[in-house]
């Protein structure tokens, strides 16, 4: 297990599975902040037919290598706690303490923008004009309406490809992917109905999913470790676009203009704060939503003392980070 540090592994993946819980955020952001994104692409890439050929002549101990499998065993553990600490811990304070939630990972992410671009060593016009280009490609994402979904194999395939590749993309949720596609309305209850009722339909439908998602993350890693080891600075410089343009939907004043009905598979985009009010029971999911100023805020107390403390402790947190990088 050499140049494995457990603890700080299972520490790590706990906050990345954090990040998965919330809506806008990617366990990727957190992944690059804690140092161990390159690490982490490389380990994914490594997991692919290859290992067929590592096994015949290193065996098990070759293939365990090949994949990092004990960076990939802690880190994954610590995620699988971190989603369970985020369903029920994440998801109290995103009911009832949205706003300063949301300006911690804004003062974060925006900090973290920054340290991504520090790391760029060489800043020319291409460096400047790729920021650019990853800041205006997160920033329309954020402001792309839902589309319909289908249940069509190539579109499951492709949205499940699509959907993992931007889930280890910093600054890009895969969640959010989905809705933009039009697939989480179709996704998520198949998932659940599968989970209490299995059938061969629902099967069909994960199975293409899932497929699409394996191709998506063999695929996606591969590019990923590719840029990173031929052109390190250019692929900084896109990623410190794609976090600043991220940044859009993570605004901790948001009114919502379209949302889900999850119970009724209806999208809902007119009146829809006085549906919101008058559906306390009801299950809904936001799908498209407007940043307003803190006096045009229609969701709750705007707690504007309190966002901007929340702010600042995501920058000073991603400070302190940076200090122990090396560590």
């Amino acid at each position: 297990m050499e140049g494995i540090n457990k603890l700080g592994l299972v520490a790590k993946g706990i906050l990345m599975g954090i990040a998965e819980v919330i809506p806008g955020v990617s366990g990727g952001t957190i992944a690059f902040i804690t140092g161990i994104y390159e690490r982490l692409i490389n380990a994914i890439k490594g997991v692919g037919p290859d290992l067929i050929g590592v096994f015949k002549k290193d065996g098990i101990g070759g293939v365990w290598k090949q994949m990092d499998g004990w960076f990939l065993t802690f880190l994954l553990l610590g995620m699988l706690v971190g989603v369970g600490v985020g369903v029920v811990f994440i998801s109290y304070l995103l009911e009832h303490y949205p706003e300063p939630l949301w300006a911690f990972f804004f003062g974060l992410i925006v900090a973290s923008g920054i340290y991504i671009g520090s790391k760029v060593n060489k800043w020319n016009v291409s460096s400047i004009v790729l920021v650019l280009i990853g800041f205006v490609i997160a920033f329309g994402v954020t402001m792309i309406s839902p589309a319909e979904g289908s249940t069509h194999p190539l579109m499951l395939f492709t949205a499940g490809a699509i959907a993992i590749s931007a889930l280890i993309l910093p600054g890009v949720s895969g969640s959010f992917i989905l809705l933009l596609m039009g697939m989480y309305v179709i996704i998520v209850p198949t998932l659940k109905e599968f989970a209490s009722s299995p059938s061969l339909d629902e099967f069909k439908i994960l199975a293409f999913f899932g497929i699409g998602m394996l191709f998506g993350l063999a695929i996606f890693s591969r590019i990923l470790s590719w840029t990173f080891k031929n052109y390190k600075n250019q692929t900084l410089a896109l990623l410190t676009g794609f976090m600043i343009g991220s940044l859009n939907k993570i605004w901790p004043w948001r009114n919502p203009e379209v949302v889900l009905n999850k119970e009724s598979n209806q999208i809902i985009s007119e009146n829809v704060i006085q549906f919101i009010n008058q559906s306390k029971e009801v299950e809904f999911k936001i799908l498209q939503e407007q940043n307003v100023l803190p006096a045009d805020y229609l969701m709750g107390e705007s707690r504007v003392m309190m966002v901007v403390l929340m702010a600042i402790l995501g920058l000073l947190s991603v400070l302190v980070l940076s200090k122990f990088e090396k560590h």
